[in-house]
């Protein structure tokens, strides 16, 4: 599977940003999905995923409340709906397929920036 992310910027404090990540060449319901970022000078980390069959859903503490992942299984798109948001959620944000214990995944889409501002 191929993984497109978009949707990426530079928003003040309180705005809301979505990102969306579009994949290609199987469908993202054969995998467990997630966003990964990475703050600069930091390590990546794990800010939502999603099981592949039963959507369930995972939220780092610090997103929780305020981050909403989806999937639109006809579109095979996987979102982030980020509102709140805080200048401590600016990274770089990875979508990810085949995610699995460790803060890993087997496929990775290229990253995109979230700069927010205070």
């Amino acid at each position: 599977v191929q993984l497109q992310a978009y949707g990426g910027g530079s928003v003040q404090a309180g705005e809301s940003l979505r990102l969306s990540c579009v994949a290609t060449g199987r469908p993202l319901s054969d995998y467990a999905t997630g966003w990964f970022r990475q703050p600069p000078g930091k390590a990546r980390e794990l800010v939502a995923s999603m099981t592949w069959r039963v959507g369930k859903v995972f939220y780092a503490d610090s997103v929780k409340g305020r981050f909403t992942i989806s999937r639109d299984n006809a579109k095979n798109t996987l979102y982030l709906q980020m509102n709140s948001l805080k200048p401590e959620d600016t990274a770089v944000y990875f979508c990810a397929a085949g995610v699995n214990a460790g803060n890993k995944a087997d496929y990775w889409g290229q990253g995109t920036l979230v700069t927010v501002s205070s």
